[in-house]
């Protein structure tokens, strides 16, 4: 934030204003912000030097989400758990080692904490029964406390890159848990027989090209690998280079690890080696290239929607390209649960889709081994997500009949309340073929 931000600030110049971006290494905040009082909803503080909040942070009433990642607290401020409307919650990256129950604002339903040094969370949030999202990855947790199985609404958790060596018993019998990250963890160590030889490919090998995208993890870019080009590639490849850093996932060694266990399964992306010599010692994967022609499903979850995908309003499916991606999806789930893969965080945002040519599930950076004994339950909160995510296809599509009802039956009995009493997604595959072939209307020629 410019320095002029901050003068105009102060001279009152933003009055009316529902959102404030505040970094201007700050010590503390100027209290010049209760000058928007009767309108502020967002306000965004990260990056500064701030240590403690104020405790006129109260007085606006409201105040709906807050960010206070890159700061050096030590201690989730009390002060938060006096904001009346204040239900997002961000300290990302901050030195947290203590969070109490006290700060816990009553409306939370989206809690990052991810990146800290954190020991416990606090029970009281087993009390907070609007909670939705909770996001604890790179901390030093072994353990969560029981009452967070109270929290029913619960529907996304991070807890990749801890200390977990075991995980609660009641996580797999959630029954709103539907995208969980648990890598990192000593119960999710990469199994013997998933640590085979995979091909390496020297960076001198390849000419990167331009870039083609950037995700929490890493950047992917377009290249040629002219020295060994694999069948079928003419040479044209996808380099991603991982970043290195914490995300909110987990962490970047753990998504490369997962990637080079998927093999050539229909529906996942082709991983072909990973990069060896890089001048700068980036850990790197080399991919086929994905046509241009697909596109992601969705977009990723805003501020308001939670953990719901953002569709693009003119978003149709007919009900031969609805059947056929629901078909790729649940093969594609399947071939993951087949090897002991959990993607853990199956969403529209994360499939590429061309209509002619179906999906590929992407983006690992919340996928993990299955840690001993989650078994069945673990798979069925997967489920749960795709369930979801078959709603929200079938509310888009125009298709009618025996094959919709079919259809959304499935994805009703995928997010029903009791998690034993899903299918797994082998019979969730063989079923939505069935229905394609009793109705042929649902199927992608």
């Amino acid at each position: 934030m410019s320095v002029a931000l901050l003068e105009s600030l102060r001279a009152g110049a933003l009055a009316g204003g529902t959102r404030l971006d505040l970094c201007a290494d700050l010590a503390e905040l100027p209290e010049e912000i209760l000058g928007l009082a009767d309108s502020l909803e967002v306000l965004n503080v990260s990056g500064n030097r701030l240590t403690e909040l104020p405790d006129w942070l109260p007085r606006l009433p409201k105040l709906r989400v807050l960010f206070c990642s890159e700061n050096p607290f030590r201690h989730l401020p009390e002060v938060l758990g006096q904001c009346a409307a204040l239900e997002m919650v961000g300290f990302k990256s901050c030195r947290l080692e203590t969070a109490s129950g006290a700060a816990l604002p009553p409306p939370l339903r989206w809690l990052i904490l991810t990146d800290n040094q954190l020991r416990d969370v606090p029970a009281e949030l087993g009390r907070r029964p609007r909670l939705q999202k909770l996001m604890l990855s790179g901390n030093r947790l072994t353990s969560l406390p029981e009452e967070l199985s109270a929290c029913r609404k619960l529907e996304l958790l991070r807890l990749a890159a801890n200390r977990f060596a075991a995980f609660p018993a009641w996580l797999w019998e959630h029954p709103a848990l539907a995208w969980l990250a648990l890598a990192g963890n000593p119960a999710t160590a990469l199994p013997a027989e998933a640590s085979g030889p995979m091909a390496e490919v020297a960076w001198a090998e390849l000419i990167l090209g331009p870039r083609l995208g950037e995700g929490a993890s890493g950047v992917i870019y377009r290249a040629q690998w002219p020295a060994a080009p694999p069948e079928g590639t003419c040479g044209e490849v996808a380099v991603k280079l991982f970043k290195g850093s914490m995300t909110s996932d987990g962490l970047p060694d753990c998504e490369m690890a997962v990637s080079l266990a998927l093999g050539g399964r229909p529906h996942l992306p082709g991983i072909l080696g990973k990069i060896s010599g890089h001048p700068e010692g980036l850990a790197g994967l080399v991919m086929r290239l994905i046509d241009p022609g697909f596109a992601p499903l969705a977009q990723p979850p805003s501020l308001a929607s939670c953990t719901r995908d953002v569709y693009a309003e003119d978003r149709r499916f007919s009900a031969e390209q609805a059947g056929g991606l629901l078909l790729d999806l649940a093969r594609a789930a399947a071939g993951l649960r087949s090897i002991g893969l959990l993607h853990g965080d199956l969403y529209g945002h994360n499939v590429l889709y061309a209509a002619d040519r179906g999906a590929i599930l992407t983006d690992f950076g919340a996928a993990s081994f299955y840690p001993a004994g989650a078994g069945g339950g673990l798979e069925r909160l997967e489920v749960r997500a795709y369930g979801l995510l078959a709603q929200e296809v079938l509310e888009r599509c125009s298709g009618a009949g025996l094959g919709r009802a079919r259809l959304e039956d499935l994805a009703a009995r995928c997010t029903g309340p009791e998690v034993a009493a899903r299918p797994d997604f082998a019979e969730i595959a063989a079923e939505v073929f069935e229905i394609g072939r009793q109705d042929p209307g649902w199927v992608r020629g």
